[in-house]
């Protein structure tokens, strides 16, 4: 059983929701981020989403867009980014990584030898925005066959045909994208949300994650009851940002804040 599917399994059995913090590799600075990691993980973290910094992050809001840039400051490359996961695994052989980011690094490193060496550096997962279900039959065989999973987001105006088409492709869970736009905008619907991931567990037995627009432990709360898994992306950029100056209390916040959020999942689970 993968690394991602015995976590949802062993979360299910407590009936317990999924904490999926997400942060860049290389933002606010390469040695950092395996520690980062860590942090998270102390604080209730249950995986990690690592994004793969990229010049031209066309489905990420100005947060992350900018922490990307930070990460590319110091030239921080997808080789680079699976060092840091194999660096993150000496010490931790249980939490589940995804990688999320863009096509173009995978292009350019070969599909094959991506699969093999993420797989190698204890990667479990990965999320590349910019490949389409229709373009991915290959891609995801090669995934498949090296143990990687492939995961892949559903928008809020996804038919149930696009949905069939995209969870045919995906496994170890989906990444349901609770609003409209890029990530870390707007207004959340808890009503729509709830609504959408009713379908869509119509469709598939995979486990769905939420995410876009959980600002805090209240957003995270509100959506809990919907998905099995709540993804925070851009609030815990912010404070990446805010305190980037000061590591100690960077890493002190990021496992404060991802202990407030567990909390939330866990109330709205009682």
């Amino acid at each position: 059983m993968s690394r991602i599917k015995q976590k949802f399994s062993d979360l299910k059995v407590k009936n317990r929701k999924a904490l999926i913090p997400f942060i860049t590799a290389g933002d606010p600075e390469p040695g950092l981020t395996v520690q980062m990691m860590h942090a998270l993980v102390e604080g209730g973290a249950d995986l990690i989403e690592l994004g793969v910094p990229f010049s031209d992050p066309m489905a990420d809001g100005p947060v992350i867009q900018l922490s990307y840039e930070r990460a590319l400051e110091h030239h921080v490359s997808l080789a680079q980014v699976l060092e840091m996961v194999s660096e993150f695994r000496s010490k931790d052989s249980e939490t589940p990584v995804v990688l999320m980011g863009y096509l173009n690094p995978v292009e350019l490193m070969g599909y094959e030898q991506f699969a093999e060496r993420a797989t190698a550096a204890g990667v479990d997962g990965a999320l590349i925005v910019d490949l389409s279900p229709e373009e991915s039959d290959s891609v995801v065989t090669t995934f498949r066959d090296r143990g990687l999973d492939s995961i892949y987001l559903i928008a809020p105006t996804s038919s149930a045909e696009r949905i069939k088409k995209i969870t045919d492709c995906s496994s170890g869970f989906v990444y349901y994208v609770s609003l409209k736009g890029v990530t870390g905008a707007g207004h959340l619907d808890t009503d729509a949300v709830a609504n959408k991931v009713a379908e869509i567990r119509g469709i598939t037995d995979l486990p769905v994650g939420v995410g876009f627009g959980i600002k805090d432990a209240d957003s995270a709360r509100r959506v809990a009851g919907s998905g099995d898994a709540v993804v925070v992306g851009s609030a815990v950029i912010r404070r990446v940002e805010e305190l980037s100056a000061d590591p100690a209390a960077l890493l002190a916040e990021l496992s404060r804040f991802a202990t407030e959020l567990r909390g939330a999942l866990d109330e709205a689970a009682a």
